[in-house]
């Protein structure tokens, strides 16, 4: 234990502790940074150490810190205690929660939530896909005999014009948190909800993080026309759908890349990796069967399987 601790406790911690921390476990669930929870005298904090991968995951952690300390003062996130300056770790207040469903009520609640993020003043930084996609691609082994790397190949060539209509339809940018997964919501006993794990943060197309939610929660018809009229405050019309489905096709496409990327650095096994990929693939073409021939009749298509992404 007492190596374990050596091991992850910053050097630096009395910068934020002023006693040494101590710790209590890990917190598992992630598939990117490690997380362990802390004992200091202020209270439990959560510790999470960076990902090797940061950069070929194209994480940009200055946006990040930039979007948690707007997100904190408007008490969106857990409570920000420090962020380490070599991007190698951040602290955060433990925030103890309950597990996160799609029911009407928290499906209201994240709309109303996601407004609020929406709202924040920008940041230098931005979710240019094209550019995203190009980063990812550079990190994938494409000359693997791997069977999935054939099959993005292929995809590649058939989704580029659903992303250039995607871009064509984008209204203006805010500030988006692209990763709305259940396990970076905490909803808390009094009913408070908190979003954690901003590292995928930027200025980008506010309808990306709707294809996040309704993609990533697996939800029906009848639960993304709740989620889109709450963010909207309005009834969906047409070309709102339309951009949450091209929007939903951005998003598999890049959780698909995303997969790769970790395999190639060697952080996820291939077997994992070959079926979330197939899923995504599987989804990507399930949607594009569905596509609607004019924004007339879009229409959300749903039962489909839940995105292991987080």
């Amino acid at each position: 234990m007492n190596k374990i601790v050596t091991d992850i406790i910053p050097a630096d911690w009395p910068l934020w502790s002023a006693t040494k921390p101590t710790l209590r476990c890990a917190i598992t669930g992630g598939l990117t940074n490690k997380s362990f929870l802390l004992t200091t005298a202020g209270g439990d904090v959560v510790l999470r150490i960076n990902s090797a991968h940061s950069s070929a995951l194209n994480l940009n952690r200055n946006a990040e810190h930039q979007a948690l300390r707007l997100a904190d003062k408007a008490g969106l996130c857990a409570p920000l205690i420090h962020y380490d300056r070599q991007h190698k770790y951040m602290v955060s207040r433990f925030i103890r929660g309950e597990s996160w469903n799609s029911s009407a009520t928290n499906l209201a609640q994240l709309a109303q939530h996601l407004q609020k993020i929406h709202r924040l003043p920008s940041i230098d930084a931005h979710l240019i896909i094209a550019d995203k996609i190009a980063h990812y691609w550079r990190g994938i082994k494409s000359d693997s005999n791997a069977g999935f790397i054939k099959q993005l190949h292929s995809l590649h060539q058939r989704i580029h014009v659903s992303i250039d209509k995607a871009s064509a339809l984008s209204q203006g940018n805010c500030l988006c948190h692209n990763d709305l997964l259940a396990d970076n919501l905490i909803t808390t006993s009094d009913g408070k909800l908190y979003v954690i794990d901003w590292e995928y943060a930027a200025m980008g197309d506010p309808f990306y993080d709707l294809a996040v939610i309704t993609e990533g929660h697996n939800l029906n018809q009848q639960q993304q026309h709740l989620l889109l009229t709450s963010y909207l405050s309005r009834p969906a019309n047409a070309p709102d759908w339309q951009r949450l489905y091209l929007c939903q096709l951005v998003y598999c496409y890049l959780t698909a890349l995303w997969y790769a990327v970790q395999w190639s650095a060697g952080a996820m096994d291939e077997p994992v990796v070959s079926s979330a990929i197939t899923q995504q693939i599987d989804r990507i073409a399930a949607l594009m069967a569905n596509m609607p021939r004019s924004s007339a009749n879009a229409t959300p298509l749903t039962n489909h399987k839940k995105s292991e992404r987080s």
